[in-house]
């Protein structure tokens, strides 16, 4: 089978690339596949971090990969609707995560009409809503004829603007590319860290949405026993997080490493952690619980979006009710206090299946050959 899929891919560095590469390599074990990216991804101007490209530092899998797609071009949408058909694929992958790609992707796929055409979606709704929202989603839905969704709080969106939308329900796969968990001791000596300290992991792009500043309040509120590690680059000003750990006076007690973290560098900040918390004020899943498992590292977590559906309550993590600091700081002290760290390690490190990436590709294909079934392969 012949399957074309349009995202990102290297050189565009992050965790969506980093997943589309694991795809890619999945399905090229048994189909020919081809993947097609951008020329470019976001204009300079929109784009809050350092860099979209990997750099010398990182370690990554260089997918072989034909960037024809301009965002902001609309000429190019017409070469890569071209460029594909030429290429006459029997599926067509897209991925979506924020309504910024709904003109590019959505005009590609209106021209795949021979193919299946499938996007995966990572947020339908976006966390920073706009007004121009909804009609680019409604714009970008019409034109696929299934969906893959990773939560049910993604299914719940999707079907909130297209209710009779065919769709896959999955968990997210945990990351394999990431390595080993390392010897806790070596790990801290590596980051510089105590060996006697309780060790609190924030890991990740720095948004407003994911809930540091609660973390912050939360961390003011720990003994001099806690120290906490915050690992990612900050998207914006990190100054108003400086400015309140200085007013919290819990500086001396925070690691800070604000910068994109290489692949090779990941099994450091995990294998070092007791626990990795993510307070965040909204989500529809997240990437880092899914890290957090594959390195049987139990997490602290808000219930908001489906990022509880990750999470089996006192046996696999802790889910608190809404991110409050008095509360998180709370559970991070009950973590501790009834020993939870290695029953829940121990919880998480049975269920992991033996090759994830293999699994969420096979129900991918099912998917595919459900939809094609359905249609007898002619899209309206």
């Amino acid at each position: 089978m012949k399957i074309a899929f349009l995202s990102t891919f290297y050189p565009f560095r992050g965790g969506i690339s980093q997943f589309n590469g694991l795809i890619y390599r999945e399905l090229e074990k048994h189909h020919q596949v081809q993947a097609y990216s951008f020329t470019r991804q976001y204009p300079n101007i929109l784009f809050p971090g350092k860099t979209q490209y990997v750099t010398e530092k990182d370690t990554v899998d260089r997918i072989p990969t034909k960037r024809v797609l301009d965002t902001i071009n609309p000429f190019s949408y017409l070469k890569t609707a071209r460029e594909i058909r030429k290429f006459a694929p029997d599926l067509f992958l897209s991925r979506y995560w924020m309504p910024f790609f709904a003109p590019s992707h959505g005009f590609v796929a209106g021209r795949m009409k021979s193919a299946v055409r499938i996007a995966i979606l990572d947020n339908v709704i976006p966390h920073e809503q706009r007004f121009f929202d909804g009609p680019l989603n409604r714009y970008f839905l019409k034109r696929f004829d299934g969906f893959v969704v990773m939560s049910d709080a993604v299914m719940k969106d999707l079907l909130s603007i297209r209710p009779n939308a065919p769709y896959l329900r999955i968990d997210h796969p945990s990351y394999s590319q990431f390595g080993e968990r390392k010897d806790a001791q070596k790990a801290k000596e590596l980051l510089g860290l105590s060996q006697e300290k309780k060790i609190l992991l924030f890991f990740g792009i720095i948004r407003d949405y994911k809930g540091l500043g609660v973390l912050l309040d939360a961390f003011a509120k720990l003994d001099e026993s806690y120290h906490l590690v915050i690992a990612g680059e900050s998207y914006g000003s990190f100054e108003k997080y400086q400015k309140q750990m200085d007013v919290l006076g819990v500086g001396d007690r925070i690691s800070l490493f604000n910068e994109y973290i290489p692949e090779d560098e990941v099994s450091n900040y995990f294998s070092a952690a007791d626990v990795c918390v993510l307070p965040y004020l909204s989500a529809t899943q997240s990437g880092i619980t899914a890290i957090a498992h594959h390195f049987g590292v139990p997490v602290i977590v808000t219930d908001v979006g489906g990022l509880k559906e990750t999470v089996l309550h006192e046996e696999t993590g802790l889910v608190i009710e809404k991110p409050d600091a008095t509360i998180l700081a709370g559970a991070i002290q009950r973590y501790y206090a009834e020993e939870f760290k290695e029953r829940f390690s121990k919880r998480l490190l049975e269920n992991q299946e033996e090759d994830p990436w293999d699994h969420f590709v096979g129900e991918l294909l099912n998917f595919y050959q459900e939809l094609k079934a359905k249609k007898g392969n002619v899209f309206e």
